[in-house]
């Protein structure tokens, strides 16, 4: 059974989402059970600290226990001061109602933390990818989940340019699977282009991470939702992949923006959650659909200063570049993580590589702290972010310039997407 509500209209107030959440995990046969509830980290908008509360004040005294395991995919781990600044919680709540329940980081690159639970064979992955990849793949995940009775997936159902929508399983895998995992699912949608996947329901990524979460032991159910704003519009509560379709339904109408006309110019600007490029780069995953070709994108955030906390060597060594690039020579780079590779292709856009001639559709520019020399280095353009007056970007959309002030989220799409099925 499906519990929700949906409120497109008005944001959920914090005592209708914690009524909604006691009134899903009141289904649940938890009694004496141990339950580890997998939730995301700063990077995705949402009242993570409300779901905590209520999901913990529903649990406690029912469950043997009740613990928290952050989904960090490859993110770097947070630090006991972020965590409580992601759960809204005072050092005294930690130690005093909430003490008896743990928060653990995911260690994505840490095998003594990760456990395999079976395998995808060369057969079912040409099967999963259509024939475009064929490679065995092992399927690890964080190790934990084998030490609990039940598992709880929380977390917000956006767009998202892999695996065309996130939220569900998708928490697994990458959320908190080895690198086997995450760079095949990774590449896999970075060869069907994220301007073809992103917003799509039912893709093969898609397919692919329920194929590798079927491999997982255990009961799970999910408790998904959907942002609009600052606020929850939308709650959708039990089995996995039956809330999770459900909540893409309403995202699909609430965080898809459609538009006519592509823009020749967007100013993306993101917003302080992304502190990196690896996570910032979604400004460009969720807008280059409406950039014109030949156009420009601007990822503005003078906060920045990194290009990624976790695979900045790597990045630094690839570049960014287009995804023919890669794959025309595909005997120099297949030896790196896929996943960054396919993080390349993502900020980088759609394009061609011919003749040795690399020509990306969209200019992405990087308007941040990190300088001229390295943004040329990595294959990005560069603009002095103290040069640029975000208001001078508004309201100038008859003229072909958008202006996003909190952009990563939103996807704008062009209403006829067929212009891309050539670079698919």
């Amino acid at each position: 059974m499906t519990i929700f509500q949906e409120s497109p209209d008005a944001p959920l107030t914090d005592a209708q989402i914690r009524q909604l959440v006691q009134k899903a995990l009141a289904v649940l046969d938890v009694a004496g059970r141990r339950v580890l509830a997998i939730i995301p980290d700063h990077t995705r908008s949402g009242p993570t600290g409300t779901f905590f509360r209520a999901i913990a004040d529903a649990l406690l005294g029912r469950a043997a226990s009740v613990d928290f395991l952050i989904a960090l995919g490859t993110h770097p781990p947070l630090s006991e001061e972020r965590i409580h600044a992601l759960l809204g919680l005072s050092a005294e709540e930690r130690a005093g109602r909430y003490g008896q329940v743990r928060v653990f980081n995911h260690q994505w690159d840490r095998p003594e933390a990760l456990t395999q639970v079976g395998t995808l064979s060369r057969a079912r992955i040409e099967e999963l990818s259509r024939g475009r990849l064929s490679i065995e793949v092992p399927v690890r995940v964080n190790r934990l989940l084998l030490d609990y009775d039940h598992v709880l997936i929380v977390g917000p159902i956006f767009p998202h340019e892999v695996v065309g929508f996130s939220g569900g399983h998708k928490y697994l895998f990458p959320g908190i699977g080895a690198p086997e995992v995450i760079n095949f699912t990774h590449w896999l949608g970075a060869l069907m282009t994220n301007p073809l996947i992103n917003g799509t329901r039912e893709t093969p990524v898609r397919e692919a991470i329920e194929a590798a979460a079927e491999l997982v032991p255990g009961s799970r159910s999910l408790i998904g939702y959907v942002v609009a704003g600052d606020g929850v519009v939308g709650l959708f509560a039990g089995d996995v992949r039956e809330a999770w379709r459900a909540a893409t339904e309403l995202s699909a109408r609430v965080n898809i923006r459609y538009v006519d006309k592509p823009y020749r110019t967007v100013l993306a600007c993101a917003p302080a959650m992304y502190d990196d490029i690896w996570t910032a780069g979604k400004c460009m995953y969720k807008m280059e659909p409406a950039v014109a070709d030949g156009g420009t994108l601007i990822i503005y955030a003078p906060h920045i200063t990194e290009v990624s906390y976790s695979h900045g060597r790597v990045i630094d060594e690839v570049g960014y570049h287009v995804r023919d690039f890669f794959l025309r020579q595909w005997d120099a780079y297949k030896h790196y993580p896929w996943g960054v590779l396919a993080h390349s292709t993502h900020v980088k856009g759609v394009g061609t590589f011919d003749n040795g001639r690399e020509q990306p559709r969209v200019n992405v520019v990087l308007a941040t702290r990190i300088g001229p020399e390295r943004c040329q280095k990595i294959n990005l353009g560069y603009m002095k972010p103290d040069t640029i007056d975000p208001n001078a970007y508004m309201n100038r959309q008859d003229e072909g310039i958008l202006h996003v002030a909190k952009a990563g989220e939103i996807l704008y799409r062009l209403r006829d997407m067929r212009c891309f099925e050539r670079y698919g």
